[in-house]
């Protein structure tokens, strides 16, 4: 509970203590953590009330922000872990779907491809309601309920006798796999300070963008040797075995809800019914709830910053999502490939991931410590800097470039796997600047953020490979490919926009959330 005196503290301690808790649910949110932590300090005759319970004072150890080193990695490692895991769901079985069609007499290409990506479009709306319960209840309560969900939706997969029940099962395991790849970056931004984020940030976006390219490798060799069944009862033994890492490994890291419990307990052990917490939101519970559910629909519609990044996201994300559903089909139809070999086609885009992730996540962090040895005051913006953003964004059209004509053209099948490479290094480039600029604009509604980013760029990542394989019977694998470059190389300067005019659309653009 904060005294006046721990008032006085607050105010003159360490304020990315303050900065990184952001502003009470119904505030402005649409500023940088710095003016989070002005409001903050605004808020003095709140911090003057005996009856507002907050952190003791800037190192209270309770405090997320807080935590060891050692307490933080192990949370996020956890999480990530659990990150890899549910988008394993989406595209491990991929190079069994000539199977499956055959199995359920099926011959609709269409069909094959939406079989695939139905899990996807389970991913952008269980993100609409992971999101918001995750801001009402916590982080720690969704990830163990979803993990629990998602592996038994997984067995119900592994044990469909139809297309319909595989596809039910299969979007139900999208609805509940949403909640690690949903609220991971919230959970980051929870315990993180804002110049150790980066390389925290590139750790866990690995994981939705890894697991649909690695795990076709095992998936190929494990459906040629025992069928594509198995291949979701391995995921649901992952899943099962994570359950109680899970349980007992994560801890809640959600601000909000760890002050509701302080006051919660101060109130047992004193006796005094007034005392509330500092950031306890005062609408009752179903306002809260239909605000919550609102929020990311809102985020997505009324903030230019975060339309025009999902739009660049949802276009290279769904473009990911085209090849990887094509994969099976161009190599298999170009080059010859068979069961087991044709899941080693999805390596290279791992492999390119991996070096985005190595190379580019500390140098984001190296940015903002650079910034703060020099005595400036962190913006978001920095995470876009141009010499980091414009590169990355300019290899997803380069190696489509590289991909789409040396395959059309029979060039020997290393090449193309190098340009999958190059469009993947890139990509995860592009996503680790926009996430990490999105969670520095609004650190308290992370969640939500992603699940508007989530929202579009999952849509569009399922609904665009439906039409993949039509486009390239009408354009051919080297224009239908660079049809892509044009449309991802016309989306590079977004980032540009916002490093320059960034900071003047944040402040014109208010949302009260």
């Amino acid at each position: 509970m904060s005294d006046s005196s721990e008032s006085k503290q607050d105010k003159a301690g360490d304020k990315p203590t303050s900065t990184n808790l952001g502003s009470g649910p119904d505030e402005d949110v649409g500023n940088t953590t710095t003016d989070d932590a002005e409001r903050v300090e605004k808020g003095s005759s709140d911090e003057q009330d005996p009856n507002i319970v907050f952190w003791d004072g800037p190192n209270d150890p309770h405090n997320p922000k807080n935590w060891p080193d050692s307490k933080k990695w192990l949370n996020i490692g956890v999480m990530s872990v659990l990150t890899v895991i549910t988008p394993l769901g989406s595209s491990m079985f991929a190079p069994g779907i000539p199977e499956i069609m055959t199995e359920f007499h099926s011959t609709s290409s269409t069909v094959a491809t939406f079989v695939l990506s139905i899990y996807i479009l389970g991913f952008a709306f269980g993100g609409l309601i992971v999101a918001p319960l995750s801001e009402m209840y916590g982080r720690w309560p969704l990830y163990n309920v979803g993990n629990l969900l998602f592996t038994a939706f997984t067995i119900g997969a592994a044990r469909s006798s139809s297309m319909g029940m595989l596809m039910a099962f299969r979007l139900l395991m999208g609805l509940s796999g949403a909640v690690p790849v949903t609220i991971g970056s919230g959970s980051i931004g929870d315990v993180m300070p804002v110049e150790k984020r980066g390389r925290a940030m590139a750790t866990w976006a690995l994981g939705p963008l890894l697991g649909p390219c690695v795990g076709p490798v095992a998936g190929g060799y494990l459906i040629q040797a025992a069928g594509w069944r198995w291949v979701f009862y391995l995921i649901a033994i992952l899943g099962g075995i994570c359950i109680p890492i899970a349980f007992f490994g994560l801890q809640e890291t959600f601000a909000p809800v760890l002050l509701d419990r302080k006051a919660a307990r101060l109130r047992k052990e004193t006796g005094n019914p007034l005392l509330t917490s500092k950031m306890a939101s005062e609408q009752d519970f179903k306002k809260k709830l239909q605000a919550d559910v609102v929020r990311p629909l809102k985020f997505l519609t009324m903030a230019p910053i975060i339309t025009a990044m999902s739009l660049y996201m949802a276009v290279t994300y769904a473009i990911l999502y085209l090849l990887i559903t094509t994969f099976t089909f161009v190599y298999g139809k170009e080059y010859g490939f068979g069961e087991g070999t044709i899941g080693l086609t999805f390596l290279p885009a791992g492999i390119g991931m991996a070096i985005g992730v190595v190379s580019l996540g500390p140098l984001s962090d190296r940015l903002v410590k650079s910034r703060q040895g020099q005595g400036k005051e962190h913006r978001p913006e920095i995470r876009l800097i141009p010499y980091f953003s414009i590169p990355t964004g300019l290899a997803i059209p380069a190696g489509l470039f590289v991909y789409g004509w040396t395959t059309d053209k029979g060039v020997h099948w290393i090449v193309p796997m190098i340009g999958v490479a190059i469009f993947s290094a890139g990509l995860m480039g592009v996503m680790m600047c926009i996430q990490n600029y999105l969670i520095d604009t609004y650190p308290l509604y992370a969640a939500s953020v992603t699940a508007a980013l989530s929202l579009f760029r999952s849509l569009l990542g399922a609904l665009l490979p439906l039409c993949a394989l039509q486009m390239y019977d009408a354009l051919g694998l080297g224009w239908g490919n660079s049809l892509l470059a044009f449309i991802s190389l016309a989306l590079v300067p977004i980032p540009l926009v916002f490093y320059y005019f960034g900071a003047n659309l944040r402040k014109r653009f208010h949302l009260n959330v």
